[in-house]
């Protein structure tokens, strides 16, 4: 009885040390299946190493060079599978160039069907051929298993897709939310980053910044370059979530032709979908893609495919031989690869294009014009103009009383000239938001809202104004009080407005860098009220009263004010070249959105 006993003991010593020691002489004929080194780890996710090959199209009997580079690694295992059903056998055979490297393995009934190691010594490349069989599939992927230390490894790393001349078009199924259910679909791994050559010359590129190289820059990128009767596309972004673009009929999302580009679980899936309103995507049970390549590397997703000009049996998919409007959009994307709304405002062309016409050059913004020309003209309203005239009545009314402009003093001409300005500025830029959304926004926040009681109390100003009572009227103190109230209400309110409103995704000024700057100004203005009201009150405490003689005091009141003009006259030049350099550095940001 001891015997089974012992037996069973070395049995389980062996199959243990198989276990944990591996496979360091490459005969992995276990693995021919799964490609799972038993390592007894999870493997990881995305891949440092790449497959190459030298053609994208073969014949029965064909070699193909297949090249295995990157990190040093110490195992491997390479085969090719038939792209469209990538868990089925190993297809064709393959040869040799180094012994030393490289050994063959015959997997199920077909002999030298796999490549493996021969030992644990680095190396960084490896480079053997595979011929093709004469019952090949119309297409073939290439895997690859790479070891690089016994608990660090990667399984069945995605190669290039080879095909024979006459493989008719693929239509595989691709979904990217928990909506939908995942099947295969035959991609491969980009080995090196896309670059910007070509663009405006051999294809038609949309870049954010402009001029940036996705090849060196963290930037937004997507081309489109006709071949024949099929348009191959790419698309780059920082994005560790989901990158996407539509084609639209105009600047609004809804009934658009979108494609996505989906990382889940460090895996990048790449779909076609519907856009509904400004719903999630609709993503389609089959989509028309072909050639479909990512790559997930610091943060960048790049993604790239082909598809044709036209596709009559796809009623969704728009032609691309017309002109529209193209949206290029990133956010966040949950496990499983369910994708979120975008937290930023999409890219969007000022104008309609057509990706298969003359290739161009071009950019985009991610502000509308009409939400730009919002922000500018409300910048322009409650930071200069509002403020000029507003320190020119408080504290110019001494200095300028006795020069007069058409018939009215000037302090008064000046405040009122600037005053109706804001409000021209305010009611013009009022609107245009609600041309743009076509009615009420239902997710800017409080800023709408606040926006409305501005524009009514700005309007209130000047209607209160217009009845305001004579100088010396017993009910002037009153409208004084009311008018000042009214107007500095109208300032806090303006200005909480634009705070909320500069950190809304269809303006997307630069964050942190457009609250700096609102807070710049208000201490600024803050700064220069408490400079002026400061010397105002030195020059009363100049002013000699004698008894309580009324008239003289507002005479030795105007006589010490009149000395302070000089002071602030510079005082008010400064100013209005602050606010002007406050302007200039708003409009410079807007510029670039």
């Amino acid at each position: 009885m001891e015997l089974p006993g012992l037996s069973f003991a070395v049995w389980m010593f062996i199959c243990f040390y198989a276990s944990v020691d591996g496979y360091p002489s490459g005969k992995v004929r276990e693995a021919c299946a799964s490609m799972l080194p038993c390592h007894g780890s999870s493997p990881k996710l995305s891949p440092e190493h790449t497959i190459t090959v030298n053609g994208t199209e073969f014949k029965p009997g064909d070699k193909i060079e297949v090249h295995l580079s990157g990190p040093d690694f110490e195992g491997f295992f390479i085969q090719a599978r038939d792209a469209g059903h990538l868990d089925s056998p190993a297809v064709g055979s393959f040869m040799l160039v180094d012994r030393r490297l490289s050994q063959l393995l015959t997997c199920g009934r077909t002999k030298n069907s796999a490549v493996s190691h021969t030992s644990k010594a680095k190396k960084k490349y490896v480079k053997v051929y595979w011929v093709a069989p004469g019952d090949a599939p119309k297409r073939v992927q290439f895997l690859a298993t790479v070891v690089k230390k016994y608990k660090t490894f990667w399984v069945k790393i995605p190669g290039p897709i080879v095909s024979q001349p006459s493989a008719p078009s693929s239509t595989t199924t691709l979904h990217a939310t928990s909506e939908s259910v995942s099947t295969s679909h035959p991609v491969s791994y980009l080995s090196k980053p896309f670059n910007a050559s070509g663009c405006g010359i051999m294809k038609f590129c949309i870049r954010n910044p402009s001029n940036c190289d996705p090849e060196s820059d963290s930037c937004f990128f997507l081309s489109f370059q006709k071949e024949k009767s099929s348009v191959f596309i790419e698309m780059s972004g920082p994005s560790e979530g989901y990158l996407a673009f539509a084609l639209s009929h105009d600047q609004w999302m809804g009934g658009d032709d979108a494609y996505l580009c989906v990382n889940e679980d460090h895996h990048v899936h790449v779909s076609t979908a519907y856009l509904k309103g400004r719903s999630l995507p609709v993503l389609d049970s089959e989509n028309a893609l072909e050639d479909v390549s990512w790559r997930l590397v610091d943060g960048v997703l790049q993604c790239s495919f082909r598809r044709n000009i036209r596709l009559p049996s796809y009623k969704r998919r728009f032609n691309l031989d017309a002109s529209y409007y193209i949206f290029l959009a990133d956010g966040e994307a949950s496990e499983g690869g369910l994708i979120h709304k975008h937290s930023r405002q999409p890219l969007i062309t000022n104008g309609i294009y057509s990706v298969t016409g003359l290739p161009q050059d071009i950019g985009g913004s991610r502000s509308p014009r009409l939400i730009k020309a919002h922000g500018v003209l409300m910048f322009v309203a409650w930071i200069t103009t509002v403020s000029i005239g507003v320190i020119v009545a408080r504290f110019f009314k001494p200095v300028w009383s006795h020069s007069f402009l058409f018939g009215k003093e000037m302090w008064f001409q000046v405040h009122r000239i600037f005053m109706l300005t804001t409000v021209m500025l305010t009611s013009i830029s009022f609107v245009l938001p609600f041309i743009y959304r076509g009615g009420w926004s239902q997710q800017a926040g409080f800023h709408p809202y606040l926006g409305c009681t501005v524009m009514a109390l700005t309007i209130f100003q000047p209607l209160m104004a217009g009845f305001r009572p004579s100088r010396h009227a017993p009910r002037r103190q009153l409208f004084n009080w009311f008018h000042w109230s009214t107007g500095t209400t109208a300032r806090i309110l303006a200005v909480v407005t634009m705070f909320l409103g500069m950190d809304l995704p269809a303006l997307d000024l630069p964050d942190p860098w457009d609250t700096y700057t609102m807070i710049g100004f208000v201490a600024w203005h803050v700064g220069i009220d408490v400079l002026l009201e400061i010397h105002s009150y030195c020059l009363i405490r100049k002013v000699e009263v004698i008894g309580d003689d009324r008239v003289q005091i507002l005479q030795s009141l105007t006589s010490a004010e009149a000395e302070g003009r000089l002071f602030k006259q510079i005082v008010l030049t400064i100013y209005v070249c602050g606010n002007t350099v406050f302007l200039i550095a708003f409009l410079a940001a807007v510029n670039q959105i």
